[in-house]
């Protein structure tokens, strides 16, 4: 499967809703992201359309509204951003990511336990 170009932060969050939902709408999408800011539905359109145009979105209609569904998988996507960020911000070092995420934050209880365990499942090969 050939890499796609790179999401920016508003594609990014657009494909969140569609991979959310499985399937959305121009007015899904803008519905949900107007909730947190104000967002004009022409700007929505436009990423949408760039988003199809780098393969990111496919498109079906139903009359004159278009259903947009990724053509990548969340997990997959997310894993190959943070896997370029780790080789170039932190020169391959998981250590180094870690450690600038854990940086002056405070992590309850149960994330540390979260953490902790994915650690001792990679260390036995399991991750």
């Amino acid at each position: 499967m050939k890499e796609l170009p790179a999401l920016s932060e508003n594609q990014l969050e657009i494909m969140d809703v569609v991979w959310k939902r499985g399937e959305a709408t121009l007015g899904d999408i803008w519905g949900e992201l107007s909730q947190d800011r104000p967002v004009a539905k022409n700007t929505i359109q436009t990423l949408l359309s760039r988003l199809v145009d780098k393969g990111w979105l496919t498109t079906r209609s139903e009359g004159k509204i278009f259903h947009y569904s990724a053509t990548r998988m969340r997990e997959s996507t997310l894993a190959n951003v943070v896997q370029k960020l780790v080789d170039t911000a932190f020169k391959g070092s998981t250590e180094g990511l870690v450690m600038a995420l854990l940086d002056g934050r405070e992590i309850s209880k149960v994330e540390a336990d979260r953490i902790r365990g994915m650690i001792e499942r990679a260390e036995r090969g399991e991750a």
